[in-house]
């Protein structure tokens, strides 16, 4: 109930054209008061206090957004009388004025946008933007995975086997080390996550049953293998038919100081060398292309493989 005082606020604060324009355009979306302006066509006072008399009689809404205020209809019993007003008006020459005004107005924003894109095209990969991380994207990519058994071989700092938990049905996580398999377990419980089962052992002869896994991820890891062709064939063994396989891995470079530093057993693959080596273990409908440079130096390069295990 809105109340005989209510009510009679109510009837004078519609008894304007100007203030029923503005409501007919807010109802169309949410709007600040310089966008009132400029569709109307009216200085700023006036607009204001339109706005303050509407909001007094609880027609409008309105909140901060940086340093805009933005207005909206409000809900309630005064909407139902409102959206009657505005309907038994809705042919009239001023509102399809406004309407015509409010999608210039759109048509401006717009233009604003893609002019800023346009500017900053040419430079926008290197420019700092809120938001834009690896990590996220490949959160992101990841959801798009289809849910399943997972097995992540060489599990390096675990980053990715937390990642595609998150989306699988289960994770095996394997790698050589304990400590890393234990570091894994311990930011896996802090994180809630439960579907993680680590298990000890080589590349080259996995303690994981046959046709046991959907998905076999190896992330950095084939260059650590003492023998790859026999790590790929162990890969082929645990996947189902069908099964997919994903590498991450080094473009062949000279850097011969990972030999000691990082265990690097190979100095990375050429593109063609990789191919070989998967098509060469089983598997079919093999992509190897170049992933992305790392910017430091002395800027290797990632290749990313893909394949699948015949049926």
């Amino acid at each position: 109930m809105i109340g005989l005082t209510g009510t009679s606020r109510l009837l004078k604060a519609l008894a304007d054209d100007t203030r029923l324009r503005i409501l007919h355009l807010l109802a169309q979306e949410e709007l600040s008061g310089s966008d009132l302006m400029e569709v109307l066509n009216m200085g700023q006072s006036r607009v204001s206090t339109h706005l303050n008399l509407l909001k007094e009689v609880g027609l409008v809404n309105d909140r901060r957004e940086g340093r805009r205020t933005l207005y909206s209809i409000a809900p309630g019993p005064a909407a139902a009388l409102l959206q009657q007003v505005l309907l038994e008006n809705s042919e009239s020459p001023e509102f399809a004025s406004d309407l015509a005004g409010l999608q210039v107005l759109r048509e401006a924003r717009a233009a604003q946008k893609r002019a800023y894109f346009d500017r900053v095209a040419a430079s926008f990969g290197e420019q700092l933007l809120p938001g834009r991380t690896w990590e996220g994207l490949a959160r992101g990519l990841a959801r798009l995975c289809p849910r399943g058994r997972y097995a992540d071989l060489g599990i390096g700092d675990g980053m990715l086997t937390l990642l595609l938990a998150e989306t699988a049905e289960k994770v095996t996580a394997v790698d050589i080390s304990p400590e890393m398999l234990a570091a894994l377990r311990t930011r896996a419980k802090a994180q809630g996550i439960a579907n993680i089962e680590t298990v000890e052992g080589e590349l080259e002869n996995l303690p994981l049953p046959d046709a046991s896994h959907d998905v076999v991820v190896m992330s950095q890891a084939l260059h650590h293998a003492a023998d790859p062709d026999k790590a790929l064939s162990e890969a082929v063994r645990v996947l189902v038919p069908g099964g997919s396989l994903l590498v991450l891995d080094l473009l062949a470079h000279s850097e011969d100081w990972v030999r000691e530093k990082l265990e690097h057993v190979h100095l990375g693959f050429t593109e063609a060398d990789l191919a070989a080596r998967i098509k060469a273990a089983g598997f079919t409908h093999v992509s190897v292309s170049r992933a992305a440079r790392d910017p430091q130096p002395p800027h290797f390069m990632t290749l990313v493989a893909s394949a699948r295990r015949g049926r």
